[in-house]
């Protein structure tokens, strides 16, 4: 089982007690050490690998938020606090969740889990359908038979009918898979760029970092937009203007 080397900083001993025990009941986290202030954390940090960091905002001399603006982008943050006004500028930094004081140990796993599921999903040898993976994709063959790939979602691995697909939307480190005739879309722990790595270039392009389109389910271009399923317009950012160009022309009959 992969495990996730973790830190907890927090000014206060009794919730730096309370979540040092919920690690410690927890399978998939090794704690690597517990500081009452983050300067303290950062000797660790510059010398230890740490995936995850348990980190309270409302602290002296350096907060939780200031500091996680110091941190790599490889080391993801789980908050703490108090203060639920903090929770939408913890997702601001890029944090995965928060936990609002006084949480419980099922409340901390739900947390953790997420953060298991985001490793488990970015890990670089994550390239087949395995029970702990969260993104698999057949062969490039099998994806001509089939048409299928196969996503987590809620501790499921859902089945997406690519032929059905009208668009992915990225939403930092999620996913929203926007399906033909279903009225919500699919929400999978992923990022664009590791998805559009393992699609077919011939049915599906890139065109905003925000992205990507069917191309079959392009109904008109209007404006240097898009427009999906005849109701969806999505702008074709400079960056991929180029690209999409290309493939316009090839497809325009003069």
């Amino acid at each position: 089982m992969r495990k996730l080397n973790c830190m907890i900083i927090d000014d206060e001993p009794l919730a730096l007690d309370i979540i040092e025990r919920y690690v410690e009941k927890t399978p998939f986290l090794t704690l690597a050490g517990k500081f009452s202030n983050a300067f303290e954390a950062i000797e660790m940090l510059h010398n230890q690998t740490i995936q995850l960091i348990f980190l309270d905002i409302q602290m002296p001399d350096l907060n939780g938020l200031e500091f996680s603006k110091t941190i790599a982008k490889e080391t993801r943050i789980i908050f703490t606090t108090a203060f639920n006004e903090y929770a939408i500028e913890g997702y601001k930094v890029n944090a995965l969740d928060y936990l609002l004081k006084p949480f419980d140990y099922e409340e901390f796993i739900t947390a953790s889990l997420k953060a298991k599921e985001w490793f488990d999903m970015t890990a670089k040898d994550q390239v087949s359908f395995e029970p702990e993976g969260a993104f698999a994709v057949q062969s490039q063959d099998e994806l001509s038979d089939n048409d299928v790939i196969f996503v987590k979602s809620e501790h499921k691995h859902l089945k997406i009918n690519l032929k059905k697909v009208l668009y992915f939307e990225g939403l930092k480190d999620y996913i929203k898979i926007w399906v033909q005739d279903q009225p919500k879309p699919v929400l999978t722990i992923l990022s664009l760029k590791a998805l559009e790595v393992n699609l077919s270039g011939i049915r599906f392009m890139r065109i905003h970092r925000s992205y990507i389109v069917a191309l079959d389910k392009i109904t008109s271009i209007e404006k240097g937009q898009v427009i999906i399923n005849n109701n969806k317009c999505i702008t074709i950012a400079d960056q991929y203007k180029e690209k999409f160009q290309a493939y316009l022309t090839g497809k325009m009959i003069l």
